[in-house]
C-alpha cells in the first residue's frame, strides 16, 4: 500500500492561541512516526496573536522541517485579525493533487472555510475538526453572524467533508450539524508526557520566585483567559476559599491574544480582591518555567462553560497534577472514572468545596494525581491517537468512489 500523504490545515499554530495550535503539532509528529505515512505537511499562516503581537519570524512559503513533517508558513494578507491568507489558498489551488486527504482545523475562521471549499473544489477528501465551535453556548456568541456565514460556507463545507471530526463522546453529542449527515469520528487529542524537573526542586523555585509561603496550596490556571472558562465562578470561589481562611495560592498562567480588554478586566478584578496577596498573575508561559510551575502545582482547576476537550486539563494530568474541572469540559468522564480530580456542575457553590477538599486532603491530591497521569498515559497517548487516526484516514480512502 502506497503511504499517505497527509495535509493538515489550520490557521495558525503559534502557541499563544493555545491548545488547539500545540495539538497540530503534536498530531503532526505523531502521523510522521506511523509506518503508513509517508508525509504530512502543515499549511498555517504567520499569525502570532490578533492585537498587539508581531507575526511570527519564519521563512514564508517554503517547508519547514520539524519532527517528522514540515510545516509551511504563508502570509497573514489581508485580514490579518482573521488570519487569513490568499497566499495559502494559492498554493492549496496549485497543490492540492499531490496528497491523499486534508485534516481542516477549525470553523468559522475564513482560512479554514476557503480551504475547506478548494478541497471540495479540487476533489481532495477532508475532514473537519471544530475545536468546539458547534457547541450551542459557542453558536449563541455573534448568533445572526454565525447563522448566516454558516448557512453560505459552513453548511456545504461539513456536508462536503469525509467526516468531522470530535474529541470527545460529549462534544458529538451537543453539536450543532445544520441538517447534514456528515459521518463523525470521535478521537480524543493527545499529549505528550512531559519530562518536568523534580517535583520538590521544582516547588522550592517556583515558591521563591513567585514569594508563595510553603504553607499555601498552589492552585494552577493555566489556559486562555477567556470568559467561557469560567472566571465568573473561579473568582467568586477563591473569595469564598479566603473568607473560610483556606491556605491557597492562586497561580494564573493565561493570556488572551484575541482580547486583551477582557484579559485586563480579569487582572484587575483580581488585583483589586480582598485575596490579591495570595494571586500571582504570569501571562503566558512556556519552556523551562511552564515544566517548572506543572512540576510544582498542587491542583489545577478549569471550570468552563464549554470545552470540547480541554488540552490544558491533560496536560495537568500528565504532569500528575489532579483537576478540578467542570461537567462541561467533555472529558469528565474518564475524570471522574478514572479518579482523576473533582468533577463539578458550573456553580460557584460546588466549585469551592472542590477546591476546599482538594487543598484540605494532600494525600488524597497526591493519590487522584497519580491517577491523573495514568489516565493520561492510557488515554491521551500520542502514538495510539495517531494510530486510530491513521486508520480513519484509510478507511475514507478506501471508501472513497
Amino acid at each position: 500500500m502506497k503511504p499517505l500523504k497527509i495535509l493538515q490545515i489550520v490557521p495558525s499554530i503559534s502557541l499563544v492561541y493555545g491548545g488547539p495550535s500545540q495539538m497540530v503539532r503534536g498530531l503532526s509528529a505523531a502521523l510522521g512516526a506511523q509506518s503508513a505515512v509517508g508525509q504530512v505537511t502543515v499549511i498555517t499562516t504567520d499569525s502570532n496573536g490578533d492585537v498587539d503581537e508581531l507575526p511570527l519570524d519564519v521563512p514564508l512559503g517554503q517547508p519547514v522541517t520539524e519532527d517528522g513533517y514540515e510545516v509551511i508558513y504563508f502570509r497573514c494578507s489581508p485580514f490579518r485579525r482573521y488570519k487569513f491568507s490568499l497566499d495559502l489558498l494559492s498554493w492549496l489551488w496549485a497543490n492540492a493533487d499531490q496528497y491523499d486527504i486534508a485534516h481542516i482545523h477549525a470553523l468559522f475562521s475564513p482560512v479554514s472555510t476557503s480551504a475547506a471549499t478548494v478541497c471540495r473544489w479540487k476533489n481532495l477528501p477532508y475532514l473537519m475538526r471544530p475545536l468546539g465551535t458547534l457547541d450551542p453556548a459557542d453558536l449563541q456568541k455573534k448568533k445572526q453572524t454565525k447563522q448566516l456565514y454558516a448557512s453560505l460556507f459552513e453548511r456545504p463545507n461539513l456536508a462536503g467533508a469525509a467526516a468531522i471530526h470530535f474529541t470527545s463522546e460529549q462534544e458529538a453529542k451537543v453539536s450543532e450539524r445544520f441538517g447534514v449527515e456528515t459521518p463523525d469520528v470521535v478521537i480524543p487529542l493527545g499529549v505528550a508526557l512531559p519530562d518536568l524537573p523534580e517535583r520538590i526542586a521544582a516547588q522550592a523555585s517556583i515558591r521563591a520566585a513567585f514569594d508563595i509561603p510553603a504553607e499555601r496550596t498552589i492552585v494552577l490556571f493555566m489556559s486562555r483567559v477567556d470568559p467561557k472558562k469560567g472566571f465568573d465562578l473561579l473568582l467568586p470561589a477563591l473569595e469564598d476559599l479566603y473568607a473560610h481562611d483556606c491556605p491557597f495560592h492562586f497561580l494564573l498562567c493565561g493570556a488572551n491574544p484575541q482580547d486583551r480588554a477582557y484579559e485586563n478586566d480579569i487582572r484587575r478584578q483580581i488585583q483589586a480582591a480582598p485575596w490579591a496577596d495570595q494571586a500571582t498573575l504570569n501571562g503566558f508561559v512556556s519552556g523551562e518555567l511552564k515544566a517548572q510551575i506543572l512540576s510544582a502545582a498542587d491542583v489545577f482547576v478549569l471550570p468552563s462553560y464549554y470545552e470540547n476537550f480541554g488540552i490544558a486539563v491533560a496536560e495537568a494530568m500528565a504532569a500528575s497534577i489532579p483537576v478540578v474541572i467542570s461537567d462541561q469540559v467533555h472529558i469528565w468522564p474518564e475524570i471522574q472514572a478514572s479518579t482523576a480530580g473533582w468533577v463539578v456542575p458550573c456553580e460557584v457553590k460546588a466549585l469551592t468545596e472542590a477546591l476546599e477538599t482538594a487543598i484540605a486532603q494532600p494525600d488524597e491530591r497526591l493519590q487522584r494525581g497519580q491517577n491523573a497521569r495514568r489516565c493520561a498515559q492510557e488515554k491521551y497517548s500520542w502514538e495510539a491517537i495517531a494510530q486510530r487516526i491513521t486508520i480513519t484516514y484509510q478507511q475514507i480512502l478506501d471508501a472513497k468512489p
